[in-house]
């Protein structure tokens, strides 16, 4: 695996990247791990693992929650729950990007219920009482009935926001110490170049899944490709894969030979597109695919969440174009493109992990291998590991130490 991509700026980074994999494809070669690494399988469906790892990863890594077209005018909000956590975000007449616990001062009771939408205020379906943009508790109902409260002290309970790279990360946590940028990496610098404040989501679609890890594992695996989806999109594709780290963040590209192609042309002019082209992953939760929409660039985010129990995960798919369909002839490409993506994540990529982890249940000492070739997923359960014992004082220098 390489080292952390920390130098430079994202396109600087990006060209460096380029020119590595073209000498990958130069010395048909591919870097290796030293060692196979093995993870017991019991971790993919353990309740107690489960539980820290909700705990530990979940509710105090900032998770990307939103993209910011989602919020793109003041008053735009958004729900979602998340580890057992309901979450409202929203943009105010500001223009920043909130969090909140989307749960009220009075009762408890979940304020927002709608999933998306646009107000300058929200007041709770229970009891009426009504908070602004900033969180604050400024109506409630019947108030001289109610009794004497000082409603400076009763808002929403707030949220740690991070904006980067037209994505929004909110840590579940509202204590949390961990800055975003430390927890990034430079990783958003090179995220930049997507230009994703300018883009537009086109669809969302929900698809269950298996144990988290066995999801994300995935994200991280050309190995399979040719193999379970040679039906679909994947028999002439390579199975070759390239790592480049950000901390626990990383890019996963494969040995590219049209990029021999830029080798004689100055840099300036080198494609964007071109530069962009692999899978990117968010720890702990995330994964960008980029493609051609059928009118232009396009991207999947998925973003995977845990279930209710350690053996179950959802993942939330959003299509995101970097141009809306302008006729009907790329509105049914980008569909078809749309339908196909979900069908090879639900019904090749899950189903097989669900079969993966009831097998892994019947050998109590079953191991889960990570070959040489596979440095992504040695990686991401190295990182998970140390950060399940990391205490929160010390979580810096962990990802400090990583990058």
């Amino acid at each position: 695996m390489r080292e952390a991509q920390n130098k430079g700026t994202g396109r600087e980074q990006l060209i460096e990247m380029a020119r590595h994999n073209m000498r990958c494809v130069q010395e048909q070669r591919i870097e290796q791990t030293a060692d196979v690494l093995r993870v017991p399988g019991r971790r993919y469906y353990d309740e107690a693992r489960w539980r820290l790892e909700i705990d530990r990863v979940f509710r105090r890594m900032p998770l990307m929650l939103a993209m910011s077209c989602e919020l793109k005018d003041p008053g735009d909000f958004k729900t979602l729950e998340v580890a057992g956590v309901p979450v409202l975000m929203l943009r105010d007449q500001n223009g920043e990007a909130r969090a909140y616990i989307n749960s009220c001062s009075h009762r408890g009771a979940v304020v927002v219920r709608e999933e998306r939408g646009n107000r300058r205020r929200f007041s709770c379906p229970y009891h009426a009482w009504t908070y602004d943009q900033g969180g604050n508790l400024v109506a409630i109902f019947q108030e001289r009935d109610f009794g004497e409260i000082d409603k400076s002290c009763h808002g929403l309970t707030s949220l740690p926001v991070g904006e980067r790279a037209g994505m929004i990360w909110v840590t579940l946590n509202p204590d949390s110490t961990l800055d975003i940028d430390t927890f990034l990496c430079g990783y958003d610098e090179v995220l930049e170049a997507f230009s994703f404040a300018d883009w537009a989501l086109y669809d969302a679609r929900t698809v269950e899944g298996p144990n988290w890890k066995i999801a994300y594992d995935g994200y991280m695996d050309l190995y399979h490709l040719p193999i379970l989806h040679r039906n679909t999109f994947g028999a002439d594709m390579p199975c070759q894969a390239l790592y480049y780290p950000w901390g626990p963040h990383q890019r996963v590209a494969s040995p590219d030979p049209r990029l021999l192609g830029l080798a004689d042309r100055p840099e300036s002019e080198w494609p964007t597109e071109a530069l962009l082209q692999s899978v990117w992953t968010i720890f702990p939760h995330v994964s960008i695919a980029s493609f051609d929409g059928g009118g232009g660039r396009a991207v999947m985010v998925s973003q995977l969440f845990p279930g209710d129990t350690p053996t179950s995960s959802r993942t939330v798919q959003n299509y995101v174009m970097e141009k809306l369909p302008e006729s009907d002839e790329v509105r049914e490409a980008a569909d078809a493109q749309f339908k196909m993506l979900e069908y090879v994540v639900r019904e090749e990529d899950y189903a097989t992990g669900i079969l993966q982890q009831r097998a892994l249940m019947t050998r109590p000492d079953a191991e889960v291998m990570f070959g040489r070739n596979e440095g992504g997923g040695q990686h991401f359960h190295t990182f998970l590991d140390e950060l399940i014992d990391c205490p929160d004082e010390a979580l810096p220098a962990l990802f400090k130490r990583f990058a």
